[in-house]
């Protein structure tokens, strides 16, 4: 789940099983065999909603493990929090939520547990392979992945019956449709486009073709910085003439305007990820029946290139003094139980990445009644499973910043769009150096 203010496989869950047996009866500790005076306490920050549920569960179904959890803040909030504790060699969690694009910012620093020698590679086969890469280098894995952000379109179905439009399969054909949408009805746009949002903007140009960074945790002194390519310049091209144009609007994501617009009918389409249709039911409700899902349009016919906007993931600090027990939570919390997952996507409307989960009937054919009974994960499923590999920066806190600040003064000052890459890019090759990178173009 992206650290959103608006925010977010398994193959056999018998293998499943048999993995988590395995790893009880191996022994219940990291203390030499030793007996215990009743359950391990490992300590879990995350945000996910609905998580107390969860927690819950699993203290339930669990005898030898106790779960004690704290909301330490969301995104960059829990991050500097983590930040400091891991500089101050005290006061981390045992286990904590991070987000897939802020792992290589941890795994830099050393302190995330390598979970591989405790049992986690036993996943490797349970996951798409994107998936998995963005957790683990070779055998070692810092963190299990959890939940996803494949993107689609969303889009209002009486909008579109209303004004005789069909639904994009390309980015040409959405133009297109845009134009139509205009010159009927001057005041709605075809959707907005949130410059405020790095992972948004990212997941676009992710679909697009672009990879802004070359980065391996085992090269950690080297980095490839490609923010200007000509994939993510052709989408600023694109999104910055859909503005001049007055066919998309420039909300900044996660505002009351924004919310208001999905709800009002002012955008015909939200480009969303997969916990997109459970935002939107939450800030959109008058909208509920009005609404649809259909595959991200294409820059090229009949191909099927897939972006991801947000992602989470469970990692071990080097903090915990069971880092097996605290494996198991990362591994089990949520992993391929359907009851945890229940919760997950009834409550928290979490995208899961264990396949196990995306191929059980439950997740697979849910029906929707925002959308009007449709089955949206038969959408979101197949986006997921396109999708291709993608590495992160070390400092993707500050990448992201650069990211928004440069396309939003564009947009306020009617600059170039891809000429703010540009500016991206020379900023972060500046930073890079003198962080002591050695940088590569």
């Amino acid at each position: 789940m992206s650290a959103r203010s608006f925010s977010l496989g398994r193959r056999h869950l018998a293998a499943t099983v048999a993995v988590v047996t395995a790893l009880s009866l191996a022994g219940c500790g990291s203390d030499g065999g030793e007996e215990r005076d009743g359950p391990v306490t490992i300590t879990v920050w995350a945000w996910y909603p609905a998580f107390q549920g969860v927690v819950d569960l699993f203290n339930r179904t669990h005898t030898d493990i106790k779960i004690e959890w704290t909301n330490a803040g969301t995104g960059q909030d829990q991050y500097t929090k983590l930040q400091t504790a891991l500089k101050a060699g005290k006061g981390a969690p045992d286990v904590v939520m991070l987000e897939f694009q802020e792992l290589p910012t941890f795994q830099l620093t050393g302190h995330l547990v390598d979970m591989g020698a405790y049992g986690a590679n036993d996943l490797k086969d349970d996951y798409v392979d994107w998936a998995w890469k963005q957790v683990s280098n070779g055998a070692a894995v810092h963190a299990i992945p959890v939940d996803a952000g494949p993107m689609a379109m969303l889009y209002r179905q009486d909008i579109f019956e209303q004004y005789g439009l069909t639904v994009p399969t390309t980015w040409t054909e959405f133009r297109e449709q845009a134009e139509k949408l205009k010159a009927a009805a001057p005041d709605r746009y075809m959707t907005d486009f949130g410059a405020n949002d790095g992972g948004f903007m990212t997941g676009l140009m992710w679909q697009a073709g672009a990879r802004p960074f070359g980065y391996d945790v085992a090269d950690p002194q080297h980095i490839d910085v490609n923010v200007n390519s000509e994939p993510a310049k052709k989408v600023m091209s694109y999104w910055e003439d859909m503005v001049d144009a007055g066919l998309a609007d420039t909300t900044a994501y996660g505002t009351t305007d924004f919310y208001n617009g999905l709800g009002s009918g002012k955008y015909a389409t939200y480009l969303a990820a997969g916990w997109g249709p459970g935002y939107l039911a939450s800030v959109a409700k008058t909208t509920a029946g009005a609404w649809r899902a259909a595959p991200l349009p294409q820059w090229v016919a009949g191909e099927d290139a897939q972006g991801d906007w947000g992602g989470s993931s469970f990692a071990v600090t080097d903090q915990t003094e069971h880092p097996e027990e605290a494996t198991r939570v990362a591994m089990e919390i949520f992993g391929a139980d359907k009851d945890a997952w229940k919760i997950g996507i009834d409550e928290a409307f979490l995208f899961p990445t264990a396949t196990p989960i995306l191929e059980w009937d439950y997740f697979l054919t849910k029906e929707y009644e925002f959308f009007g009974g449709q089955k949206v994960n038969e959408v979101f499923v197949p986006a997921y499973n396109g999708i291709e590999e993608l590495q992160w920066s070390p400092f993707n806190s500050y990448s992201f910043s650069q990211l928004t600040t440069a396309v939003g003064q564009a947009v306020e000052e009617d600059t170039s769009w891809p000429g703010a890459l540009d500016t991206v890019q020379q900023n972060l090759v500046t930073y890079a150096s003198n962080q002591g990178f050695q940088v590569s173009r």
